[in-house]
């Protein structure tokens, strides 16, 4: 290894296997303890750097990035989602940014799977029965929840997670249409039928299952009047972005029971999440695990270290996003 290969600061730890790999290819400055990184600590461990491997903790506004040194040429995102960057100031800078799309699908279709199961069937509430030791005997009215078979799935966002949603929820009998900015090619939509209107197409979920990009035109987008719009008894799941559901019209919909349940594995202001969905039992509550596995997260960093790898040896980036 010598001093001209080029120096990656990594903002986070990473898996195993992905920062070693970092390391093989080039000069790397790891962040071993895990802390966020800001202020003064961030500027020292950028300093010099070529490029940034960075995560959705790290949230780079305009100012943050044109506070970079000159040496950053390129930042990789260790995720799909690109909110946390403001990629018209790095453009500006002339900050090339990519990200990692295709390889966390089914991971985190997997888990929109399991928050629209561990909602409809109570699954928090039950588990905590049996923690608690407070689990005395079967009853026949114990815990009752909502059958997802025979129930209208509505898809908001039907790119690759929402269509591997849907192929999913269709094995478990459910009826399977989505809304998008326009229809998707037959043999995109896996079988789920357009819904145009968004008006329409929420008064026929029984279950909303939200996989849109956070952006300005969809924050808060599931508000007061898109909450009323559902089925008296529908589900929420939110595997997207938190504040693309506004946190007092979900609260309020539980409260009054127009809302069954909901599953979240994204909240706004996380980890300091809005504390009354700890109170409400009608909540089944993930901390980010959409694409946790081991599989997918070490797929994710070596999807961002291609990028780095083909940045710097003078190639166009597969998956530049700005």
């Amino acid at each position: 290894m010598t001093d001209l290969q080029p120096l990656v600061a990594l903002l986070n730890r990473f898996p195993e296997a992905v920062e070693a790999r970092a390391s093989a290819r080039f000069r790397v400055r790891l962040n071993p303890t895990d802390i966020k990184l800001e202020g003064d600590a961030l500027a020292s461990h950028v300093a010099g750097a070529d490029g940034l491997l960075v995560s959705p903790v790290n949230r780079f506004d305009a100012a943050l990035i044109r506070s970079l040194p000159d040496t950053v040429r390129i930042m990789a995102t260790f995720s799909v989602g690109l909110d946390h960057i403001d990629l018209d100031a790095a453009r500006a800078r002339g900050i090339v940014v990519t990200n990692t799309p295709d390889v966390l699908t089914d991971a985190t279709a997997d888990i929109a799977m399991l928050l629209m199961l561990g909602a409809a069937r109570r699954a928090y509430e039950g588990e905590r029965l049996v923690r608690t030791n407070r689990w005395t005997s079967w009853r026949p009215t114990q815990l009752l929840g909502t059958d997802l078979t025979g129930k209208r799935l509505g898809i908001l966002g039907m790119g690759r997670i929402g269509s591997a949603v849907a192929r999913r929820a269709q094995a478990f009998g459910m009826r399977v249409h989505y809304h998008n900015r326009r229809p998707l090619p037959p043999s995109q939509a896996a079988q789920a039928d357009y819904v145009e209107s968004l008006d329409d197409f929420l008064a026929r979920s029984d279950v909303l299952s939200i996989h849109c990009p956070a952006t300005p035109a969809t924050t808060g987008l599931i508000d007061a009047a898109a909450v009323a719009r559902l089925p008296h008894g529908a589900i929420i799941v939110n595997t997207a972005r938190g504040p693309i559901v506004d946190d007092d019209a979900l609260i309020a919909g539980l409260r009054s029971g127009h809302l069954a349940a909901a599953g979240l594995d994204v909240f706004t202001g996380e980890p300091d999440i809005d504390p009354r969905y700890r109170e409400l039992d009608r909540t089944f509550l993930l901390p980010h695990l959409g694409s946790a596995t081991v599989e997918t997260r070490n797929a994710m960093g070596f999807k961002a270290l291609d990028n780095l790898e083909v940045y710097f040896a003078g190639q166009e980036p597969p998956d530049r996003a700005d």
